[in-house]
């Protein structure tokens, strides 16, 4: 994959407001260094799949939306560059090193196996290949949402950004919450009240309420590193995850669309309408 390829950044069609939403984990272009021993298939049980499309309107109603291209199995957006899964490496890692807890559960930045427990890779990888993909991959995509996001506490005074998911309905041996954990249509994340200010999570979860989705905060996910590294709601800096249940919107099972796809995608619409009115209105 080229530069210019990792990433795509979906403009307002009008007037934009201070709404930035971004998808980290729809991707599924496979870089061909990838090199891992399972299929496109399995590697694609990590994908958000469509969450992009699903937020497809937000440009129209003044948002940015920037998506990932790359897999989120490659290297995940939503890490820090120090979160290094040392088991994964054939060598001592120089760099700086920030581990986040995500590599108990396989899930660092380069994930060393899949929510099943299913190894990746066949070997170990060398410190060059994650330090390309650091350089390549994470860092392009975590400097141009940063650069969405300061664009637009720069024109508004204030910005409101949505951090895009989606999740498997029941939780796997490495998934969070535990195997068996039965998750909500809907799961918010402020990091228990940190990375926004308390009205948006509760305008957010009574909105989803209102059409009739179940919804939980902060359980089984708080968000990770894209909503905390960029929040400061003291200072206007507001970012809040959803994590969106894929039972709502594909075929059980597969990564075929299913017949919630077109309401979800309507209701979707009609959150980002209420919630341009909510960041005009602070």
């Amino acid at each position: 994959m080229r530069g210019a390829d990792i990433l795509k950044i979906h403009r307002p069609s009008g007037p934009s407001s201070a709404l930035v939403l971004d998808s980290p984990h729809s991707g599924n272009q496979f870089p061909d260094d990838f090199g891992s021993a399972l299929s496109v298939q399995r590697l694609r049980s990590a994908e958000d799949v469509f969450v992009h499309e699903l937020y497809a309107s937000a440009p129209t109603h003044g948002a940015h939306l920037l998506e990932a291209s790359f897999p989120r199995s490659y290297i995940d957006p939503n890490r820090s560059a120090g979160d290094i899964d040392l088991e994964l490496l054939d060598a001592a890692w120089p760099y700086h090193f920030a581990p986040s807890g995500k590599a108990r559960l396989g899930k660092a930045l380069v994930w060393r196996s899949l929510d099943d427990g299913t190894p990746i890779y066949a070997s170990r990888l060398s410190v060059a290949t994650v330090l390309h993909r650091i350089t390549h991959y994470l860092q392009p995509y975590q400097s141009a949402l940063k650069s969405l996001l300061d664009q637009a506490h720069g024109a508004h005074g204030v910005v409101y950004h949505i951090n895009c998911h989606s999740m498997d309905p029941v939780g796997a041996k490495m998934g969070e919450g535990g195997p068996g954990s039965v998750r909500a249509d809907v799961v918010l994340g402020d990091r228990d009240g940190t990375t926004c200010e308390p009205g948006f999570t509760a305008s957010v979860a009574e909105f989803f309420r209102g059409r009739g989705y179940s919804v939980a905060i902060n359980n089984p996910y708080k968000g990770v590193e894209l909503v905390r590294m960029y929040s400061a709601p003291l200072q206007g800096r507001h970012s809040l995850q959803i994590e969106l249940n894929k039972r709502l919107y594909l075929l059980d099972g597969t990564l075929e669309r299913g017949a919630g796809f077109g309401r979800l995608q309507s209701d979707l619409n009609d959150l980002m309408m209420d919630l341009v009115r909510y960041a005009g209105n602070r």
